[in-house]
């Protein structure tokens, strides 16, 4: 039941936008374990003369960069699953858009069970009642 939350520095289009989303959900499902049925991709692109590190926008240095952040229930992955997957989603976006600046990140958010949740019920409910 991960959502992830996409920030892209480059014009959207809609083949750019499938690409992410089925290489996400690849990535989340074989890496981290995730049901890919109950996974959501939201993608939101920035222009890169918007984005800016250290000042300088990623249009002027002529880099892409991405951030994303994934929510799972604590203690439902290892650091070692974490850290696997934080690599290659930078292998893979550097795939997709070509040079990146290093200053590219991927959060990995461990959330409690019994604050996350889908449906209107949490993960800590579900664990309790599994039979619903």
């Amino acid at each position: 039941m991960p959502i992830l939350n996409v920030k892209v520095s480059a014009q959207r289009t809609p083949e750019l936008s499938a690409r992410i989303a089925e290489t996400l959900l690849d990535l989340t499902t074989r890496v981290l374990g995730k049901r890919r049925d109950l996974t959501a991709v939201v993608i939101t692109f920035v222009d890169p003369a918007d984005w800016y590190i250290a000042g300088r926008s990623l249009a002027e240095l002529k880099q892409s960069s991405f951030y994303f952040d994934v929510k799972v229930v604590d203690e439902t992955n290892t650091k070692a699953e974490k850290a696997r997957y934080i690599a290659e989603a930078f292998a893979v976006f550097e795939g997709l858009l070509g040079t990146l600046h290093p200053e590219s990140y991927v959060y990995v958010q461990d959330v409690r069970a019994a604050a996350y949740g889908f449906g209107g019920r949490t993960q800590e409910y579900r664990h309790q009642h599994p039979e619903q």
